[in-house]
């Protein structure tokens, strides 16, 4: 007597599962579902701004804005530039909640910083998602940044907090804004958790895209001005300045 059912289908074998690449459905080789040849295509962040990433024409520089008003983030730790393919995998998961898309570059990330870790970047104590306004979560459902930090954190065995802050106002959306309206819209948007405590560790604030840096700033100030040793920002993609393609 058979105890099993007949079943004349390929059987699913979980250690020998092949899966395809999620940008061209070719068959993965490696444990990421994405191909080589797709990695490789990324658009990967090249020379840029030692502090803030913004893309620059060579290699070792800081750039103006920096120069003149150094921020409270120490660096800024970022594998691409906001353009095609990540621009629109970042779009469909924070948008579309399409998550695997999101995964897909946490772990991506997670393998940058890895190497970074490895190499001279110094790791945090602890990771930070960029809180996101109640209005938008609602209307969302997740925090994207919040996700990321999780993944990020598992990947890397970095604790990750995010209730550490608070955003306190429902401010109007950043992308539709210019670098000094998003400043003055930030003012006063956030705060530390009740009983929280910064003083001393070295923090990683956690984000998908940074375009000004208005938000990072704002979040690093608050967190130097309570204590804390060091603030990084690790987040996927840097857009370029207004009217320069990266």
């Amino acid at each position: 007597m058979r105890c099993q059912p007949r079943y004349k289908g390929p059987v699913y074998i979980w250690s020998k599962n092949k899966q395809p690449c999620l940008l061209c459905d070719e068959t993965a080789d490696g444990i990421s579902p994405v191909c080589t040849a797709c990695e490789t295509e990324l658009p990967w962040l090249g020379d840029h701004c030692q502090t803030c990433a913004l893309p620059l024409p060579a290699a070792g520089l800081t750039c103006g804005h920096c120069l003149k008003q150094p921020p409270a983030f120490e660096q800024v730790i970022t594998p691409w530039t906001y353009s095609f393919p990540v621009d629109s995998l970042i779009t469909r998961f924070k948008h579309n909640a399409k998550w695997p898309f999101g995964r897909l570059l946490a772990e991506l990330l997670a393998q940058y910083l890895q190497h970074r870790f490895e190499d001279d970047l110094e790791r945090p104590d602890l990771l930070i998602p960029v809180p996101l306004a109640n209005r938008r979560l609602r209307q969302r459902g997740f925090n994207q940044a919040a996700m990321l930090a999780q993944w990020l954190g598992t990947s890397l065995d970095i604790p990750c907090d995010e209730r550490l802050l608070l955003r306190t106002q429902d401010t109007d959306a950043q992308q539709a804004l210019n670098a000094e309206a998003r400043r003055k819209n930030l003012r006063n948007a956030f705060a530390l958790a009740p009983g929280a405590v910064v003083k001393g560790q070295h923090l990683a604030l956690v984000d998908d895209v940074l375009t000004t840096g208005a938000t990072a700033q704002a979040l690093a100030r608050l967190l130097m001005d309570t204590g804390a040793a060091r603030v990084d920002v690790y987040c996927l993609a840097r857009t370029p300045k207004p009217g320069e393609t990266p």
